[in-house]
């Protein structure tokens, strides 16, 4: 698990949200917990992106911080880990 910094900002007719450390991940929502969900969904398609592309996640840097910002809070990503090797029984004949 890593855990980046969101911030928020309320405006008008919303909310803006960014990741602090994670350049890319934006969204607004209609409220906080429409911005909270779309940021989280933006940091994790971000984060498989650069994963899939054999590029490096950015390092989280929890003293950053948004002078803009009505609200900050840590945002945990969780990725799951997995394996490209298949098992196969001895004696069983793959085609």
């Amino acid at each position: 698990m890593l855990t980046y910094k969101a911030a928020y900002q309320f405006v008008d007719g919303g909310v803006h949200a960014h990741v602090l450390d994670f350049p890319g991940a934006i969204t607004c929502g209609a409220d906080l917990a429409d911005a909270r969900r779309l940021l989280a969904s933006a940091l994790l398609d971000l984060a498989n992106l650069c994963l899939d592309r054999g590029e490096a996640l950015p390092v989280p840097d929890p003293s950053r911080a948004d002078p803009d910002a009505d609200l900050e809070e840590p945002l945990h990503l969780h990725l799951q880990a997995s394996t490209a090797v298949e098992r196969v029984p001895a004696g069983v004949v793959v085609s």
